[in-house]
């Protein structure tokens, strides 16, 4: 399995432990809705997690770009019942994630974005 069908995989199953290990160690996450970058494959975790847990109901990549070593994925998805566009921008080293960044329109979207990804956080930061 190729590295972006491993992350079509993690979307597609949920599953956790592979998208671990895709993710380098010194793996960045841009989030859309916080202004840092986010540094390292604990962070960038804790937030794809997340995501995948609060987007999973009705998300679908409708296009993907691949250009060497970065893809970048369309996606749509209903969050309160807001459609969100967003991409996904993911650059590879080797067969690992290094660099994960995410863009989402219209600003509703950001908004019910960032409200769910909030909750997802909290329950995981409660949880440890």
């Amino acid at each position: 399995m190729n590295r972006l069908d491993r992350w079509h995989h993690v979307m597609s199953r949920g599953d956790m432990k592979t998208l671990y290990d895709l993710l380098h160690p010194d793996c960045t996450f841009f989030s859309p809705v916080v202004h840092t970058p986010q540094q390292g494959r604990e962070i960038t975790y804790a937030y794809l997690q997340a995501a995948n847990k609060a987007l999973s109901d009705n998300f679908q990549y409708v296009r993907e770009v691949i250009q060497d070593d970065q893809a970048v994925l369309e996606f749509t998805v209903m969050v309160d019942g807001i459609h969100v566009n967003g991409v996904d921008i993911i650059t590879f080293d080797g067969d690992k994630i290094i660099e994960f960044k995410v863009m989402v329109r219209p600003l509703k979207a950001v908004n019910a974005v960032w409200k769910q990804m909030a909750m997802m956080l909290d329950e995981r930061k409660n949880a440890s």
